[in-house]
């Protein structure tokens, strides 16, 4: 069990992803490096008002502190107040194109200290895709991608993961699903920390992979203020989310964790209705039809 392996391979995931997005967009990131007085600290990666992406962010972070907060024991609550070391890679990009899907991913590793027991440590992570616009190809890409970074540790994990995902990202106050979903886990180490480490690399390792193509291939269709207003609109769902069920938020909230960070994630145009229905037979119907309902992709 190496820490200082894990945060490199962070940091490098981070600086790879970064770049890549750089060069999709043709603007720069700004770097902002912090520091938590608890403990820790981290680096934030953003764009904002960028060709491409509207608003993003990319963060590193390395906390550490005397004991977990609630959101992070809530499947073990006999962890409560353990010395902790908490690192990940966690990113949202809300692209400006309505075309082009918001994505997510994150990867952490958790390690929780007992001075009279063996560490227990687990690892988390996943990524899923929220759009706007349907388009069938983009899901089934997006989804096989994620099929391939799991096949090799197991074809059982894939589905798995995939329900876990169907299931943690969902608005219950909405009865939907946040986006077409992707893989979530948690609280993983079936496989021993080698393994597990390894399955957990391999679902960062193949983010761009799963992304990058789908942005290629939209972000220069045409738009107009009806797929911005629609755009905005769903982006509401996103922040309820956020707020409401992320464990994520609610852990860096809890811990102390740097607000700016945390909620930069957090679209930057988004508009609320009242009871608000789209008009049978439009893409914005086929939508919440046909793609946001938590289907089999692949």
């Amino acid at each position: 069990m190496d820490v200082n392996e894990i945060k490199t391979y962070l940091m490098s995931l981070q600086a790879n992803i970064v770049k890549r997005c750089e060069e999709l967009d043709g603007q720069s990131f700004r770097f902002d490096s912090w520091q938590r007085p608890q403990g820790g600290g981290g680096v934030s990666a953003l764009i904002e008002e960028g060709h491409l992406f509207e608003r993003g962010g990319v963060n590193f972070s390395h906390v550490m502190g005397p004991g977990l907060p609630p959101s992070a024991t809530q499947h073990r609550p006999e962890l409560a107040g353990r010395r902790f070391e908490a690192l990940g890679v966690s990113l949202v990009l809300h692209p400006r194109n309505p075309y082009v899907p918001t994505v997510h991913m994150n990867i952490r590793c958790f390690i929780a200290f007992d001075e009279q027991k063996d560490p227990v440590w687990w690892f988390g992570g996943g990524m899923d895709l929220t759009p706007y616009y349907g388009f069938t190809e983009d899901a089934v890409h997006f989804h096989d991608t994620c099929r391939q970074a799991l096949n090799p540790f197991g074809q059982q994990w894939y589905p798995q993961f995939k329900k876990w995902c169907d299931e943690y990202f969902y608005l219950k106050h909405r009865s939907e699903p946040r986006g077409v979903g992707g893989i979530f886990f948690d609280d993983f180490n079936e496989l021993g920390w080698d393994q597990s480490r390894a399955l957990w690399a391999s679902v960062g390792d193949h983010f761009l992979q799963a992304y990058a193509p789908i942005v290629d291939k939209r972000k220069d269709l045409s738009f107009g203020e009806r797929e911005r207003d629609f755009q905005a609109y769903r982006r509401g769902r996103y922040v309820e989310f956020n707020l409401v069920y992320d464990r994520g938020t609610l852990f860096g909230l809890q811990s102390g964790g740097r607000t700016e960070s945390i909620l930069m994630s957090m679209p930057p145009i988004v508009r609320w209705r009242y009871d608000w229905q789209p008009e049978a037979g439009t893409a914005e119907a086929t939508l919440l039809t046909d793609f946001i309902n938590g289907r089999d992709w692949i």
